[in-house]
């Protein structure tokens, strides 16, 4: 499986974390894939194609924190590259920004509205837990929060199931995949899990503004290497 994982999709600079593609980079990313004869998806669609045997040219696509610029960049690309995506949003912070990057620049976050957009053209929408807090030192009721509760609230927002969870900064331990295997999502997200690696634990490879069609073709190859065969455990579903 290969799945990327990308974030702010915009013009705006500086970028001190590295986390941001231009439209214009995105779109020439999507171009390489189709010529390829690769398609985009959504994690859950992935999922699904792997267990039916088809998922041989399909790339996941993920976009994290769920930044108001993946609505107005990011799904007009996707849609006219006929691809979808999977972007992880924070419940918590409808109405904020990435407060939790001290050095910004500071970023809009999708809205309850904005999310019901992006759901409505066809991108699936998962959780990123609530604030953007690294899980594996909270206590179990604070875990449980982040957890179950943003899952709630998005149920809520969408008025669908949200089967997909992203791990703020690919922190993740065995007591964090299990909470959100029991708050009732079917797959979550890392980065490099190593040994935790599986459907709880699906690992990622990030994209940036200096990727191009050379560099994901470097990165495709190295990923068969470094990461571990994805295992596909059985999913609890609620």
């Amino acid at each position: 499986m290969w799945v990327l994982m990308y974030h702010s999709v915009s013009y705006a600079t500086p970028d001190p974390y590295r986390v941001t593609v231009t439209p214009d980079r995105l779109r020439e990313q999507l171009a390489w894939l189709r010529r390829r004869g690769l398609r985009g998806v959504s994690v859950g669609e992935l999922l699904r194609a792997r267990e039916q045997g088809r998922s041989a040219r399909l790339v996941g696509l993920t976009f994290d924190d769920g930044y108001r610029d993946f609505l107005d960049y990011a799904v007009p690309l996707l849609r006219g590259h006929g691809c979808t995506a999977t972007v992880f949003v924070l419940p918590g912070r409808l109405h904020g920004s990435n407060a939790w990057d001290a050095e910004g620049p500071r970023r809009r976050l999708l809205n309850a509205e904005g999310i019901r957009a992006a759901a409505a053209a066809g991108m699936e929408i998962g959780s990123h837990g609530l604030m953007h807090l690294s899980l594996p030192g909270l206590e179990d009721a604070a875990l449980r929060h982040e957890v179950a509760h943003s899952r709630a609230l998005l149920r809520e927002i969408t008025g669908g199931g949200i089967a997909g969870f992203c791990y703020p900064y690919g922190a993740v331990d065995r007591r964090v995949a299990e909470a959100v295997r029991a708050a009732g999502y079917s797959y979550a997200c890392a980065v490099n899990p190593r040994s935790l690696t599986g459907r709880y634990a699906l690992p990622r490879i990030h994209v940036g503004e200096s990727d191009t069609g050379r560099r994901l073709r470097t990165k495709q190859l190295l990923h068969r290497f470094r990461r571990r065969q994805v295992a596909l455990e059985p999913a609890v579903t609620s």
